[in-house]
């Protein structure tokens, strides 16, 4: 398949690697991979979106997202899909945004463009107590926030806490009973794990997100 393109318009690339991946347990890393690859397929799914995961170098991965204003739920996803699959490995992501000169050939191997470099540089340069990282074209001190803060609350998500962000983050916004039923739990218990997760909080920033204008931004 040949996905080879010139596009003027903006993406979001979300580059990242497992933390710890030589210390995991024998199949975990596959095992982590497999979990990032299926969260990437249903939030292509849900949103219509072809997120193209390819692997890299083992434990090293990368999704591009046609429309930068889902970076911040694709990062939230993939982040609380594989806290979900409670493998006792974490992955960082740094996500870029600009143009892309190219998708690849048959994955991302060979794709090539702004988003794409400025995802990568990012995720090497990315301090050994952070997990989250975004640059690129309009992306200024409050996104960098916002991530930031993303990042610190996301840490202390308990694997159940991460499956019940991962479900409200479905395009048709379920309500706590739809999630409940999905669960087979309470909605009490679903409150209870959103309310320990802090997802009330990021509704605002998730907002915001899906609504600026990257291209448009003179930051």
């Amino acid at each position: 398949m040949n996905c080879i393109m010139t596009n003027t318009a903006l993406s979001a690339v979300l580059t990242g690697d497992l933390i710890a991946s030589r210390d995991a347990k024998t199949g975990r890393v596959d095992e982590a991979m497999k979990a990032l690859a299926n969260a990437a397929r249903d939030f292509g799914e849900e949103w219509d979106l072809d997120l193209r995961f390819t692997r890299f170098r083992g434990d090293g991965w990368q999704v591009h997202l046609a429309d930068p204003n889902y970076v911040l739920d694709a990062a939230i996803f993939l982040i609380a899909r594989l806290r979900a699959a409670n493998l006792s490995i974490d992955t960082r992501l740094s996500a870029g945004i600009g143009t892309v000169e190219t998708l690849g050939t048959n994955d991302l191997s060979d794709a090539d463009g702004f988003a794409f470099y400025a995802s990568g540089e990012h995720l090497e340069d990315l301090s050994p107590r952070r997990r989250l990282a975004i640059a690129g074209q309009g992306i200024g001190h409050w996104q960098a926030a916002i991530i930031e803060l993303i990042d610190h609350i996301a840490m202390g998500w308990t694997s159940a806490q991460a499956e019940a962000v991962a479900l409200s983050l479905r395009s048709d916004f379920p309500k706590h009973e739809q999630i409940a039923e999905i669960l087979g739990i309470s909605r009490q218990a679903v409150q209870a794990r959103m309310a320990a997760a802090g997802f009330s909080f990021f509704e605002t920033a998730l907002y915001a997100f899906r609504t600026y204008n990257f291209e448009g931004s003179n930051i």
